[in-house]
């Protein structure tokens, strides 16, 4: 089951890129300026609608994190000293 929600959260990211590829090459193709106005109209709309979807990939993304992070609050998260940090905090005590 977890290597379903991998692979779902894989292709989801792999969306995510495939739209904002193909957003970044609209966006190239309007800034040259040689498209005639019903071509760049037509390449307008299409951005609008993959920077929505775009968007709402983004915002599934982070409510996702948002249960992530809630669920892990139920256990105290701290940080583990580094190797150097540890070996200083051992020098320092005195018996």
């Amino acid at each position: 089951m977890a290597r379903k929600a991998t692979q779902k959260a894989d292709e989801n990211a792999l969306d995510f890129e495939s739209t904002l590829a193909q957003l970044e090459t609209l966006v190239s193709r309007l800034e040259n300026g040689d498209l005639p106005l019903e071509q760049a109209l037509k390449d307008f709309e299409d951005g609008i609608k993959l920077a929505q979807q775009g968007q709402e990939r983004l915002q599934q993304a982070e409510q996702r994190i948002q249960i992530l992070l809630s669920k892990s609050d139920k256990a105290a998260l701290s940080d583990y000293p580094a190797k150097n940090e540890k070996q200083n905090d051992e020098e320092n005590f005195s018996f």
